[in-house]
């Protein structure tokens, strides 16, 4: 498989087109950004450990029925993926409350929901990613009524699979943010990445945070959370 030219550069990826035009190749970076870009820096060893966590976790929930664009790992930092349209919606799937849910409603932190809410946001950096509700969605022709239930299934079907997981790990999945792609047939396939740069992961016990927080929320020890949260996916792995 040949690595063309680089054909997009995000705020944590760079996505390469390769000699077969239904595939290509993602590498991840140590850039981080919060607060829609406005927020800067970077995370030693994160490009790493997102791509490899990412991988790991997709072929989990691709043994569970949940459709992923991995096709195969290729070094520590770069993944072979199916070339998909990105259905421009992040579904954000929440098990507890934090984060831009606390902000927006003025609600306290840490309070676990009866059960999971999904909520979308319009993915336009200009519009700062905007709140959008399932009407506006089919409104703007977004997605079609088939494919939004679809993107909602297997959310909650994500949801399931990596809660009972980290769950073992001794971690509590809060909240996270998906995105879905299509297929040159139509068919709605889990895209991206899941790291804890999409993904709030406490410590189970003493509610620590292993996630992107501690860089968005100037809690110092960013790293040393990566790694961690990567050592217990590596220890359940290998187990």
């Amino acid at each position: 498989m040949e690595k063309l030219e680089q054909i997009y550069e995000g705020k944590a990826k760079k996505v390469f087109a390769t000699s077969d035009p239904e595939l290509l190749i993602v590498e991840y970076k140590d850039d981080a950004t919060a607060f829609n870009g406005k927020k800067r820096g970077s995370i030693a060893g994160k490009g790493r450990i997102n791509n490899r966590m990412s991988n790991a976790l997709m072929r989990r929930l691709a043994s569970s029925g949940v459709p992923t664009h991995l096709v195969r790992e290729l070094s520590e930092r770069e993944t072979l993926v199916k070339k998909v349209k990105i259905v421009p919606l992040e579904v954000i799937v929440r098990n507890i409350s934090a984060g831009s849910f606390c902000k927006r409603y003025g609600f306290p932190e840490g309070v676990r929901f009866e059960k999971p809410t999904v909520e979308y946001s319009y993915k336009n950096d200009e519009l700062n990613d905007p709140l959008i509700v399932p009407s506006h969605v089919l409104a703007m022709k977004l997605a079609s009524p088939e494919e939004l239930r679809t993107i909602e299934d297997y959310a909650l079907r994500v949801d399931e699979v990596l809660s009972a997981f980290w769950l073992d790990c001794g971690v509590t999945l809060v909240d996270f943010k998906l995105e879905f792609g299509r297929l040159p047939d139509g068919t709605i396939i889990l895209a991206d990445e899941i790291s804890p740069d999409t993904c709030r992961l406490w410590d189970v016990k003493t509610g620590e945070k292993l996630d992107k927080d501690r860089f968005r929320l100037d809690l110092g020890g960013v790293e040393d959370a990566y790694r961690e949260i990567m050592a217990r996916l590596e220890a359940a792995e290998n187990a």
